[in-house]
Formats: structure tokens, sequence, C-alpha cells
């Protein structure tokens, strides 16, 4: 867990995501990454040099999801938690039946999570992206829509004020995986009918099949995002050293 939560501090600091007195909450869906997330960020509180406010949040899609387990856990970290409600699965499913829903389904969930945080005065949303789902949003936007693009390590949104930040970016799924189960952490089942048939999974299949004649293919992805063309992507070292 020491080892995990360096990682989290030296990505934090690579691109200045906590800052001073920072309120920030936590996007919990009740998967292994948001919830490892979550236990991280609230153990780092105890040592991290700024000081920050910590609070839970999960997105009821509608799916029958139970997060009485999120709820228990968050009582022991000492983190708020709020769970909010939203009709996304019926909408999605039921009223426009979409044949691909992941996409609108994504934006929706954001739509909420931001909208929530906004209104309890937060103004930071942790994420539990990690370095592996980095790589692979490079290659689908690179082989599925032709652009080199990826979602940034810190993003601010304008439109509501909110700042987004990925402290697990330098952790790998495995890794996340592992630490998840040796430390018993609680996670609620995915109850989302396109789970695992998405185009996020082909990638997946695809980089394991790649990597059997390239095993260093994803630690080279994610330098060059670092590197270019993604300009966004540069550490804070990385971007002093080409002042």
């Amino acid at each position: 867990m020491q080892k995990m939560m360096g990682l989290v501090r030296r990505c934090t600091d690579d691109y200045r995501m906590i800052e001073p007195n920072d309120r920030i909450a936590v996007g919990v869906s009740g998967g292994k990454d948001s919830v490892a997330l979550l236990v991280l960020l609230a153990a780092m509180r105890e040592y991290y040099p700024q000081p920050y406010e910590l609070t839970a949040v999960s997105i009821d899609m509608g799916f029958g999801m139970d997060f009485a387990p999120i709820a228990e856990l968050c009582k022991k970290l000492n983190v708020p938690y709020h769970v909010v409600k939203t009709e996304i699965a019926s909408i999605i499913f039921d009223y426009r039946q979409e044949k691909n829903p992941c996409s609108m389904c994504a934006k929706m969930r954001r739509g909420a999570l931001n909208q929530a945080i906004t209104e309890q005065g937060f103004t930071k949303v942790a994420l539990g992206h990690h370095y592996d789902d980095a790589v692979e949003t490079f290659l689908m936007s690179l082989l599925y829509e032709g652009r080199i693009s990826c979602f940034q390590p810190v993003t601010y949104l304008d439109r509501t004020g909110v700042t987004q930040i990925r402290p697990l970016l330098y952790l790998s799924e495995r890794t996340i995986a592992n630490f998840v189960e040796r430390e018993g952490l609680p996670l609620v089942h995915n109850r989302c009918p396109a789970d695992k048939r998405t185009k996020r999974q082909e990638i997946k299949e695809l980089i394991l099949t790649l990597q059997a004649q390239y095993p260093d293919l994803k630690d080279r992805v994610f330098g060059a995002m670092q590197r270019l063309p993604l300009p966004e992507w540069g550490t804070l070292e990385h971007r002093r050293s080409h002042e």
C-alpha cells in the first residue's frame, strides 16, 4: 500500500492535481478502480503536505445495484458518502433503446456526477482512470476515430467550474486488482447489460495479442503520450525542461 500511495503521490505532484484545502469528490462506481482510488486518497490525507477534504459520490443509474458495502467502507475511512439516484438506465435502454449505449451513458453519468458535486460545493472530482485506461483510450481514438487524442490527467470544465483529476495514472490495472483482492475491499457488481461487450474490450484484447510480440507496447505508448503529440500530458518536470 505504501508503494501504491507513493505512485499516487508522484502522479498528483507531477500534474499538480491537489492544491491546499481542496475539496475533492471521488466518483465511486463500485468497481475496483474507483474503490482503490477512494482508499488510497483517504490514506494519503495523513501525510500529504497540503491538506484536502474528501467525500465519495456514487451515481445510481437504475440497474438495481446495492451500494451498501461502499457506504460501510466510507464509514471506516471517515469519508462522507452520497448516492445520487438517476434514471439513466431506463432512458438509454428502454426509452432510447441505444444500440451503442456506452458513449451516451458515460456523458449522462459524468453530467450527473458534476451536477451533484457542484451542488455540494466541491470543485474537484477524482476519477479512477489508470495507466491501462489511458493507453486503451489513446488507441481507441487512433483506430476508431482516426485522431490522436486521450483524456487529460487534469481537465478543467469551464461550464461547471469542476476540475477532473486522475491520480491512478501511474498504476496498472493488474496492480490495482491485486491490491483490492489483497485488502479485501468491497466491490459492487456492474449490472449493465453492455458490460464487457464494448469497443474498449476489443482494444484490450488487441493489446493483449500485440504484447505477445511487443512486450513493452503499453510503456512505449504511455511514454509517447507524455512527450508528444499530447502536450497536456507533459509532466511538470518535462514542461520545465522545455522552457
